[in-house]
């Protein structure tokens, strides 16, 4: 057999060889004259897995090591026969770490105490619910806004868009991206949104870049509708709006869910994925060779700190997001290359903490993040 696999899906060289011909390449090379003759692809968000690609090919099955899967068109792959499968929940945590980031570094620049703010989180699947979990952790209200999860689970831990919109200080986006039907998230953020928000809350967008409207967002800028917008994914990548660039407090290059964890486990999840389908024999192999954060050691002597700060410091020597911000605003014309050759980070379970004068309380929220802390 034969599989395609774009050649920036991390630690899964060697995988396939003993058992199938292995042809990489990079996503914008994956054409319909390459996959004619391939049973299986494994491929990233870059390639769109449509009609265009795979009429008349040999392809049976599709993996994304992405959750997301707006790049292949499964109504088409239904109808051809052609099996798909995405890797759901893979860089929950990773999300999780940037959205935490976002929150220390506003916290510090902004003198704010996260436990007297709200937060409305919108969509609550693998990554809305992590990140939930920590803003709680962090003392913060916490607003769930999930109509799919409500409809099935009842009312009870849920609240309406509405009140997000009344009530948060801050508004965090990750719903997957529904073009049409009753749960639709295609901008979902437009001029009505902007204009019916109560407390010019900063507004976060680490999902897919067309949940949010650029004109809308840019004039609720300038009108103070917010009071700033961190941006992650945006409309139109790579070709991305440099007006509302210069306007977003913080922004990246389509990165928040790129730890070196995650991307080793949607790789293990796509492997797993052909191997059952194809009946390999490859469903107890792992990635080998996921490389050790430089620095795996934190020290904190938390002497005249609070908990926010000590979390703060905690959270920031894993992965500062201002780092990201000032490399894509120095080029944003990079945002492929940023994107492709990201030095891709660690998740908390990768450090150990060496904590002195730490109340036991910050200690156990540590450990609920993931931390290892030395005894």
């Amino acid at each position: 057999m034969k599989i395609i696999i774009d050649d920036k899906i991390p630690y899964i060289r060697g995988a396939f060889e003993k058992v199938a011909e292995v042809l990489y390449l990079p996503g914008s090379k994956t054409t319909a004259n390459v996959v004619h003759d391939a049973d299986a692809v494994i491929t990233r968000t870059r390639t769109i897995c449509n009609e265009k690609l795979l009429a008349g090919s040999a392809v049976k099955f599709i993996a994304t090591a992405t959750i997301g899967y707006d790049h292949i068109d499964t109504d088409y792959c239904n109808r051809a026969g052609i099996k798909w499968t995405n890797a759901p929940g893979c860089n929950s945590k990773s999300v999780e770490q940037y959205i935490a980031s976002v929150l220390m570094v506003l916290a510090g620049e902004k003198r704010l105490n996260l436990n007297e703010l709200t937060i409305g989180v919108v969509g609550v699947g693998n990554v809305g619910s992590k990140v939930a979990g920590i803003c709680e952790l962090l003392g913060m209200r916490v607003l769930l806004n999930d109509p799919p999860r409500e409809r099935v689970e009842g009312s009870a831990d849920f609240v309406s868009l509405e009140r997000i919109k009344n009530e948060a200080d801050i508004i965090t986006l990750h719903v997957p991206l529904n073009i049409k039907g009753e749960d639709a998230t295609y901008h979902l953020a437009d001029d009505a949104f902007f204009n019916s928000l109560k407390k010019k809350p900063v507004l976060i967008n680490s999902c897919r870049g067309e949940v949010v409207r650029t004109e809308s967002v840019k004039l609720a800028l300038i009108k103070g509708e917010i009071t700033d917008f961190v941006c992650d994914c945006w409309e139109n990548e790579p070709d991305i709006d440099l007006e509302l660039l210069e306007m977003t407090c913080l922004a990246t290059p389509h990165i928040a869910g790129y730890s070196k964890d995650g991307k080793a486990t949607g790789t293990l999840m796509s492997v797993q994925a052909i191997s059952s389908f194809f009946n390999l024999g490859l469903e107890n192999w792992h990635p080998q060779g996921i490389e050790m954060p430089a620095q795996p050691v934190i020290q904190i002597d938390g002497s005249g700190l609070t908990e926010q700060q000590i979390i703060a410091k905690t959270i920031l020597h894993t992965y500062d997001i201002r780092n990201d911000d000032t490399l894509f605003r120095n080029k944003p014309a990079d945002f492929e290359k940023q994107r492709g050759d990201y030095p891709t980070r660690r998740e908390f379970p990768a450090y150990t903490i060496e904590a002195k004068s730490v109340d036991q309380k910050t200690i156990e929220k540590l450990i609920k993040m993931g931390f290892r802390i030395k005894r």
